[in-house]
């Protein structure tokens, strides 16, 4: 179980990583111990859209709203974020996808 646990997390922290060099995107967690949930926003695109366009391109994600997570996105005035799970049966080219995507969509 622990190296499952450390294949998300890595996964995950990758995934984080190369949103990050992204621009115009931005990762949105927080907290000491981060989890296989990646959640991120992009300039001037509403995330129903960038969720919307990666699941165009086969990429799975969702979108988490502030009637949701009141507590954590109303209180750093987030209206939604763009939600990636990822998983021990995800791959580094399922998350290399996630970002090209982004990639053309932010630029």
């Amino acid at each position: 179980m622990e190296a499952i646990e450390e294949r998300v997390t890595a996964l995950a922290a990758r995934l984080r990583h190369r949103l990050a060099q992204l621009p115009g995107v931005t990762v949105q967690d927080r907290g000491r111990r981060l989890c296989g949930i990646v959640t991120f926003t992009v300039d001037g695109v509403p995330a129903d859209d960038v969720q919307r366009q990666l699941a165009a391109a086969s990429v799975n994600t969702s979108v988490s709203v502030v009637t949701s997570a009141r507590y954590d996105l109303g209180a750093r005035n987030l209206s939604s974020v763009v939600r990636a799970s990822v998983h021990y049966y995800n791959t580094e080219e399922e998350t290399d996808l996630l970002c090209a995507t982004l990639g053309s969509l932010s630029t």
